[in-house]
């Protein structure tokens, strides 16, 4: 509310199967990140949705510009943005994302959104029937 950003929420149900603590970890990771290096009045997406293969999150939101070239980057242990350096965090919330999902069988990457600003998408497989 402070900083005025638009929040939408698309939540469909997205089942999959794994550690809950760390499953909540890497969607708390990506929201604050959002929120954290976002700009004043900016917006943010959070969207969950399933399909045959698996459960997709996508958390989207405005800020800096991100060069295409430095996006993977972001993802190494105590790397940040150049626009981050001097900002709050310790660098490690999206190599934190990548070592939970990857330990699920998942995948996430990450695109600069053109203005400014990153979406990131993470797909886990299907949870398994019962």
């Amino acid at each position: 509310d402070e900083r005025r950003l638009r929040v939408r929420l698309h939540c469909a149900a997205a089942p999959t199967t794994g550690d809950s603590a760390l499953l909540e970890r890497v969607v708390g990771n990506l929201v604050e990140n959002a929120v954290r290096h976002n700009v004043e009045g900016g917006w943010l997406e959070v969207r969950t949705e399933a399909d045959t293969s698996g459960a997709l999150l996508t958390v989207g939101s405005s800020g800096a510009s991100v060069p295409e070239a430095t996006v993977e980057q972001l993802f190494e242990p105590f790397r940040r943005g150049a626009q981050r350096a001097s900002g709050s965090g310790s660098g490690l919330g999206l190599s934190i994302v990548r070592a939970v999902v990857s330990a699920h069988r998942g995948s996430v990457a990450a695109e600069p959104v053109d203005g400014g600003g990153l979406v990131i998408r993470v797909h886990l497989p299907a949870a398994a029937a019962r």
